[in-house]
């Protein structure tokens, strides 16, 4: 049986402006109380990192179409526009659903950066996460990618380094080719080729509607469906889609079924299941039409009558959290 090192008292470290380091849980806290990080200045760092923020996005222009990236789209990108202009090294920002291999960003070799939206994040703050990944790839050697990294509990977010003025306007594509440039040299690699594939057959064919805000059409081998994230406050909208549906208002089409919902990130996502024959476009007027209906149900503030409670429960039932 190993024998156990002896603890040795750990010297007063030399802390400048009141600031404590963040360092190993087991290891002495570094204000010089003699206890563990974990069990001293640790324990409300802790707290502050995993702390849930239900809408990260809050604030941000276009919240409804950030949520839309990082559930549901499978392969977009959006052009971000920084606080003060971009670095003289940085030609620009883009935000990407997925970079290969999952890495949380990416320097190119041209200097540009590619922010990756769906990974894994190490604290309850999706923003902040973002933002931190964001901060050191303006700052990474160009042609390496940003690895994770766990994120200080008073780290900037997203609101405070991009510029609120600016249109959040996502492109959705058909596949992954945007991950590298067609002039690089690595574009024709095996190894690339290969990647893109594998990625560009698990992606789901998806369009983004454009008469009506951050809703999505989506292809799948057993039907098609609209997945369209809304801005409402939750009771509110449940109960504006409850008095649609109990009015048989509730459809976008012949054919079409509001089926449920999903609750993402502090929004609520409506989902509708079309036929095989709709496609994007034929979704475009009978959503703006909803929209006008929509509308007038929010603005309603009568009791429900039974059977829009009914309704409502049935999709109340039906949701599910993604975050």
């Amino acid at each position: 049986m190993a024998k156990k090192r002896p603890q040795t008292k750990a010297g007063k470290p030399q802390l400048r402006d009141g600031e404590i380091p963040v360092v190993g849980a087991r290891e002495p806290c570094p204000c010089g109380s003699g206890r563990r990080y974990k069990a001293c200045h640790g324990r409300a760092a802790a707290h502050a990192v995993t702390e849930l923020v239900h809408r990260p996005f809050e604030g941000l222009p276009g919240e409804c179409d950030w949520v839309a990236l990082r559930e549901l789209v499978p392969a977009a990108t959006a052009t971000l526009t920084l606080k003060g202009g971009l670095p003289e090294d940085v030609p620009s920002v883009t935000l990407a659903t997925v970079l290969p291999m999952a890495w949380p960003a990416l320097r190119r070799d041209d200097g540009s950066v590619l922010l990756g939206l769906q990974n894994d994040t190490s604290s309850g703050d999706l923003s902040r996460d973002l933002a931190d990944t964001l901060q050191r790839a303006l700052i990474a050697e160009p042609g390496t990618p940003v690895a994770a990294q766990r994120v200080p509990a008073d780290g900037v977010r997203l609101q405070e380094l991009l510029d609120r003025d600016a249109a959040f306007e996502p492109t959705v594509h058909s596949g992954f080719e945007f991950w590298v440039p067609a002039s690089s040299e690595s574009a024709s690699s095996p190894e690339v080729s290969a990647s893109l594939e594998r990625a560009n057959a698990a992606a789901i064919p998806t369009v983004k509607l454009s008469s009506v805000d951050a809703a999505y059409w989506c292809e799948t081998p057993e039907k098609n469906h609209l997945r369209w994230v809304m801005p409402h406050p939750e009771e509110d909208l449940l109960d504006a889609l409850a008095r649609l549906h109990a009015a048989g208002a509730s459809s976008i089409g012949e054919g079409t079924r509001l089926v449920g919902s999903f609750r993402a990130h502090g929004l609520m996502v409506p989902v509708w299941d079309l036929p095989n024959s709709m496609g994007a476009e034929e979704c475009e007027k009978p959503a703006a039409e909803l929209v006008e209906r929509l509308a007038k149900a929010l603005a309603t503030d009568m009791p429900l009558t039974a059977e829009e409670r009914r309704a409502r429960g049935g999709l109340t039932n039906r949701q599910v959290t993604l975050s």
